[in-house]
């Protein structure tokens, strides 16, 4: 067992900085700002689910915010601003939970439970990911962003943390960062098991082997060792 010092090292210094970029995009807005932007937010990300990015006006937004509709350029220039952030932010809070995981993963092998508590916690956040994976086909500039604030610091940090488990002799030795890009592939997958690889009815014992599986593939392979 790897005690939680030691495997806190050199990601978390990734995952500090994260943190801190975070708190500084969420901390100059006073409370009442915030409660009216978090509940502009809120309505997007169900309207665009349930509409489409194209089939929800500002009206709709405004309507469903209860909020003036021209209070929603007090706070976002544009409609598409609006999807931006809703996608941007949603993923923050998820990459927050993962990497919280991670540093604090009381054995390197004990992927399974971090991808069954992802499995759970990503069906709750179907809406987020419709809306991001359907509306980034369509918006560059939201792909480019989701790209660049999501998946290159997931990535980062992911990196630095199988790295250190490479440097320790824990796994064998290989490109840390493409083992960073095939777990978080993997993750993804977990993300989207709910609606597509599993039954969206399964029992939690369906979904802890669902997670074992995949834990399994990603830390032995599915070759015999002989």
């Amino acid at each position: 067992m790897i005690s939680r010092v030691l495997i806190l090292s050199p990601q978390s210094q990734v995952m500090q900085s994260f943190r801190q970029t975070l708190v500084r995009s969420t901390t100059k807005k006073t409370q009442p700002e915030e409660d009216t932007r978090s509940r502009i937010l809120k309505s997007a990300l169900r309207l665009f689910a349930a509409q489409g990015y194209g089939g929800t006006t500002t009206k709709d937004l405004a309507n469903h915010a209860k909020v003036a509709e021209g209070t929603l350029f007090r706070y976002f220039t544009t409609k598409k601003a609006i999807l931006i952030e809703v996608a941007t932010t949603g993923w923050v809070e998820i990459l927050t939970d993962l990497l919280t995981e991670l540093s604090e993963m009381g054995s390197y092998k004990a992927v399974a439970q971090v991808m069954r508590r992802r499995m759970l916690k990503m069906a709750e956040n179907k809406d987020l990911l419709q809306v991001c994976f359907i509306e980034a086909q369509f918006h560059q500039e939201l792909k480019d962003r989701i790209q660049l604030e999501v998946i290159a610091k997931m990535t980062d940090v992911a990196e630095a943390f199988f790295e250190t488990a490479i440097d320790r002799g824990i796994y064998r030795p290989m490109n840390p960062k493409i083992v960073a890009q095939v777990f978080l592939g993997m993750f993804a997958i977990a993300g989207f098991s709910a609606e597509t690889i599993i039954d969206p009815q399964a029992s939690p014992q369906a979904l802890q082997e669902m997670a074992e599986g995949i834990s399994d593939i990603f830390l032995n392979g599915v070759l015999l060792n002989k």
